[in-house]
């Protein structure tokens, strides 16, 4: 059975392009062969600022947004969160929906396709890393960063990956399902 891999919209906001790199990964992970991928886009959860009464670590949720979001966490064995940099850190989107939970998170590797400006959303990925290892997932070292990422849009808006780049993604694939299944006994326990 192929480990399910969460490919997580971090961005919620009108406007956003993370959709366009979301759906291509989708495509390529299938392709790819090792994961059964899932298309996660946090604006469908709608999660407002985190409204829980009860601490994460309880796994007692009285919202129905977190009940659903825990069953999607819950779910995957691995992630890659699909991530703009906005001043110079994680969208609040995410961090937010980061700390809505805690043993989902558990023992899941997470790698990341960032993008922004210069950096490719490397900053914000920083961040991210260290707010998720706290939860417990692995972030890999692997990653595929878009700089200046309308370069990597075609006239229709469509993602134009250069072959470095679907490389890139190959490698972080890979390196996504090494540490997947290396984690898969500590899932299971």
């Amino acid at each position: 059975m192929a480990h399910q891999l969460n490919i997580v919209v971090a961005s919620t906001r009108p406007g956003r392009v993370g959709p366009v790199f979301a759906r291509w990964m989708d495509r390529f992970a299938r392709e790819h062969g090792k994961f059964d991928p899932v298309l996660v886009d946090l604006a469908e959860f709608n999660l407002p600022i985190f409204d829980e009464p009860k601490h994460p670590r309880l796994g007692e949720y009285d919202n129905e947004h977190t009940k659903a979001w825990s069953r999607s966490v819950n779910a995957a064995d691995a992630f890659v969160f699909v991530t703009p940099e906005y001043n110079y850190f994680a969208p609040p989107a995410l961090v937010n929906a980061i700390s809505y939970l805690t043993r989902e998170w558990q023992y899941k590797p997470a790698s990341f396709l960032s993008y922004g400006g210069i950096s490719g959303g490397l900053r914000a990925v920083q961040a991210e890393k260290q707010l998720l290892s706290t939860l417990k997932v692995v972030p890999i070292p692997e990653g595929v960063p878009l700089p200046n990422f309308p370069q990597f849009l075609d006239a229709d808006g469509a993602f134009a990956p250069t072959d470095i780049v679907a490389t890139g993604a190959a490698t972080m694939l890979d390196e996504l399902y090494r540490w997947s299944e290396a984690l898969k006994p500590l899932r299971s326990a």
